[in-house]
Order: structure tokens, then C-alpha cells, then sequence
């Protein structure tokens, strides 16, 4: 019952979304103006050891755009989407596709020695889709507002449970050279997510010292995000650019209340990556 409660939750987030902010630092000039480019970009992030930490490491990442016919692919993070919808009508796109992705939560070396103690967490494989809509045009011919949700469910053998994320973001570029984005987004996860990341068992916690926590699903997180790309070539549908991102998350309801965040961590966590592109 609790599953079918949180996915009605997400489901009224993503309706009800404004467009104060925007989705993630993979924004790039709309679809219509580099019509079959490839963006590809390398650089480094500044990150938490693990969700609800208060610890943090520099980790290499790479951003990839490009588009195979009528399929446009990217990378968001460490999932890849690929919008099957080829272009729209009326300043109104519709995006839907599949979505892949690796989440590495806990599955390494821990700074925190108490959360380490606890049981190593297995890689998750992530397989689901994405459906959204986006709007062109608002305040200039080449900017855009999408409302977007995904869904993917573990299908391996780590926390093997469905997670929504709703979100919605503004995208446009300030002049010919230089572009930005905004984003606001949430993630809603059952109750065999929170278990598997959150929880404290008996034994872990005579492992760690840490109370014993029995953590429910439900909304998990919020996230706002900034983007800012400027280009070294003069413009940005080509050539050389520099990009960067910030977004600060907040943990809610037993995700926060978890030992390993509240005692261990942070429920308040930022993320920070700068690096170059190329687009051709």
C-alpha cells in the first residue's frame, strides 16, 4: 500500500511543477539549432562519498550528446536517455524514450569508518523510461521549458524497486556565446530503496555502534540546480566550450532521520563539476 501511495505522490509533483527552475548540467542549445550535432565534454566533479554524507570526493565524469537518425542520446550523470520523438510541432516538443543507468551508491571504500562498518551495497542496474513535454519560445526564440518523469527499477541485485523522479527545468542561451540553465527536481523511491540504503540493521548496527533504523520509501530528496556554458569559439552550436554546474539536494522524512544521515552525515548535500566540450 505504501508503494502505491508514493507513486501517486510523485505523480502530483510532476503535474503540479513551475517553472522557477530547471534539470540538469546536461542543457544544451535546443534541438533546432544543432540538428544532428555531437556534444562531447570531459571534466570533474565534487561530490558526496554517499547519499547523506558530509564527506567528499573529486571524481572524473564525461558528458555525451549526439543523435543516430531520429534518436537523439545523452547522458545525464550515470544514466543515458534516448528520446525515440523526433522534433514537435508549434513550439511544443513530446520526449519519450528508454533510459539505462548505473547507481554506485555505498559500493566502495567509505571515509565515514562508522558507515563503513555497515554492509557493502551492490551496484544497481537501472532500466525504465522517460515522458515529457517542452515548450519553446517563452522569452526568446531559442529557449525551453520541459517537465519530464522518469522511472527505473533496480534489475539486479541491489535495492531491486522502482524510483520516480519528476522534473522540470528552463534552458536559453544569454547571447551567442554564453548559455545557461536552471533546474528543480525530486525523487520518490519505495520502500526496498530506503531498506537497502538506509536502514540499519541489528547486526549493523553491532558492526557500527548505530541505532537500529527500520526507513520507509517515499519522497526521498529535492534538488536545485544551476548550469552556465560559455563558448571559446565564438559559437556555441560549434567548437570548444567551458562548462559548469552546482545543484544542492535536501534529504526528507526517514532518509533524513536515518542514523547514517542524521548522526553521520548530512541531510543538506551540494555537488559542484567544471570541465570542456566539444561540439562538431
Amino acid at each position: 500500500m505504501r508503494q502505491f501511495r508514493f507513486l501517486a505522490a510523485a505523480a502530483a509533483v510532476s503535474l503540479a511543477a513551475t517553472p522557477a527552475f530547471a534539470q540538469d548540467s546536461d542543457a544544451t542549445l535546443p534541438d533546432d539549432e544543432q540538428a544532428g550535432a555531437t556534444t562531447i565534454g570531459l571534466g570533474a566533479a565534487f561530490v558526496p562519498d554517499y547519499e547523506g554524507s558530509d564527506d567528499y570526493r573529486l571524481v572524473p565524469g564525461g558528458v555525451l550528446r549526439t543523435k543516430i537518425g531520429s534518436v537523439s542520446i545523452q547522458t545525464r550523470g550515470l544514466a543515458v536517455y534516448a528520446d525515440l520523438i523526433d522534433g514537435g510541432s508549434d513550439g511544443v516538443d513530446l520526449d519519450l524514450g528508454p533510459i539505462l543507468a548505473v547507481r554506485l551508491n555505498r559500493t566502495g571504500k567509505i571515509k565515514d569508518n562508522v558507515v563503513d562498518e555497515l554492509p557493502d551495497r551492490n551496484a544497481a542496474i537501472e532500466v525504465g523510461g522517460f515522458a515529457g513535454v517542452g515548450f519553446k519560445g517563452l522569452t526568446n526564440p531559442y529557449d525551453r521549458l520541459s517537465l519530464r518523469l522518469d522511472a527505473v527499477k533496480d534489475i539486479g541485485s541491489a535495492h531491486q524497486s522502482l524510483v520516480l523522479s519528476p522534473s522540470v527545468d528552463f534552458t536559453t542561451p544569454l547571447s551567442k556565446t554564453f548559455f545557461m540553465g536552471a533546474s528543480l527536481s525530486a525523487d520518490f523511491v519505495a520502500d526496498r530503496y530506503a531498506d537497502y540504503y538506509f536502514s540499519v540493521t541489528p547486526s549493523g548496527a553491532l558492526a557500527s555502534g548505530l541505532p537500529v533504523f527500520d526507513a520507509d520509501g517515499g519522497m526521498k530528496n529535492w534538488k536545485v540546480g544551476l548550469l552556465a556554458n560559455q563558448s571559446l569559439s565564438g559559437d556555441l552550436r560549434r567548437g570548444w566550450s567551458l562548462f559548469g554546474t552546482t545543484s544542492y539536494s535536501r534529504l526528507v522524512g526517514d532518509f533524513k532521520r536515518s542514523p547514517i544521515v542524521s548522526r553521520r552525515g548530512s541531510a543538506g548535500q551540494w555537488m559542484g563539476a567544471v570541465g570542456v566540450g566539444y561540439t562538431f
